[in-house]
């Protein structure tokens, strides 16, 4: 099984092109759609997240003001990181499990749309790692024209996340996203003819499909012993 790393930065277009591997048919794992059920009412998530900042971050209807703590970490490193660390594993276990699910249906290549796949460590099971690229002044101004926030908490978003030429010298596909839509569209193209290519040995014995081909090929190893053994022992 092919598990492929999505990841960019904020307001760098990585939602649009995690949609355009969708609309070719590619199964995604959004980590961002995980971490809003693990915040969900009630939940693990949800009740450390809530003893932890109080509830100043509590909407009228249970649910986590997600905005409002978004203000506060993006403000502040230390509870940021604080966050990050609560939610981990919970976020970790519901992406394994989506894994999972598709894997028991078969899908040979799963794309895994993680913002944080270097800082959380993911990239070690991802290959290979595209990184959705542009200039930090272009974040500002789409991130500005996107949610109507101030130019420091737009700054302050930007500078919150590891920085996109870092994430850029990690990957080993970019894709640079400073121009037009079409651009960005012929630019996934390539990528897409990169991701489809057939499976390596190594990626097929991982997939559901190999997996059955060594079991299929073990019981038959044991048949055959067992024959081989049964033949001899009457033989004597």
């Amino acid at each position: 099984m092919r598990i492929v790393g999505l990841t960019g930065g904020i307001a760098s277009g990585k939602s649009t092109v995690s949609n355009l591997f969708k609309s070719h048919g590619f199964p995604v794992v959004d980590a961002d759609v995980v971490a809003r059920e693990v915040l969900r009412k009630g939940s693990g998530g949800w009740k450390k997240v809530v003893a932890a900042f109080g509830d100043e971050i509590v909407l009228e209807d249970g649910e986590v003001n997600r905005p409002r703590l978004g203000q506060i970490v993006f403000s502040d490193p230390d509870k940021r990181q604080f966050l990050n660390r609560l939610l981990a594993p919970y976020i970790a276990r519901g992406i394994l499990w989506e894994v999972l699910k598709l894997w028991v249906k078969g899908y040979k290549v799963i794309v895994l749309d993680v913002p944080l796949l270097f800082e959380a460590k993911m990239d070690k099971f991802t290959k290979p790692i595209i990184v959705v690229w542009v200039d930090p002044d272009t974040q500002i101004q789409r991130l500005l024209a996107r949610d109507k926030s101030t130019e420091e908490d737009a700054r302050n978003r930007v500078n919150a996340q590891m920085p996109l030429d870092l994430k850029r010298g990690k990957a080993d596909i970019v894709i640079d996203n400073t121009g037009s839509f079409d651009d960005l569209s012929q630019h996934f193209q390539k990528v897409f003819l990169e991701v489809s290519k057939p499976l390596t040995w190594a990626e097929f014995w991982r997939s559901r499909q190999g997996v059955f081909t060594i079991l299929a090929s073990v019981t038959s190893g044991v048949v055959l012993f067992i024959k081989a053994f049964n033949n001899h022992t009457n033989t004597l």
